[in-house]
Formats: structure tokens, sequence, C-alpha cells
């Protein structure tokens, strides 16, 4: 879909969404992901935290994860 690329500002410790603001004061403890775009890189993360999770653990955990293209 184009046009409907846009950047999230996540929290790198809890996976939670944050504002600009925060992300400014905070940065070494925030990600500024590009979202919408459908791209080809894939991330898999933890549906209760939110946080990222590597591969091996979303297969041994298929029902608590959920993977996103980014």
């Amino acid at each position: 879909m184009a046009g409907n690329e846009h950047e999230v500002n996540r929290s790198a410790r809890s996976g939670r969404f944050v504002t600009e603001s925060t992300t400014e004061r905070e940065h070494r403890h925030t990600t500024t992901e590009q979202v919408g775009g459908g791209g080809d890189r894939e991330v898999n993360r933890s549906a209760s935290t939110g946080r990222f999770v590597t591969g091996t653990t979303a297969e041994l955990h298929p029902s608590t994860t959920e993977t996103q293209h980014v």
C-alpha cells in the first residue's frame, strides 16, 4: 500500500509505543521503526510484552508471538 508508510517510536524496555518527545529524551532506550510499507525484513514480537524476540522463540511459541514485515 503506497502512501501508508510512517514512523513509530517504541520503548526498547517495554515494547510499548512512546511519543516523539520521549524518544528525544530517552534516545538510548527507544527505537524508531518504519511501518506500513510491507517491506522485506521480518521481525518477531511477543504478543504480551511487545518486545522483540528471536526467530527461535517465535517458532517455539507461535500462539504468543507475532511476525511483522517492516
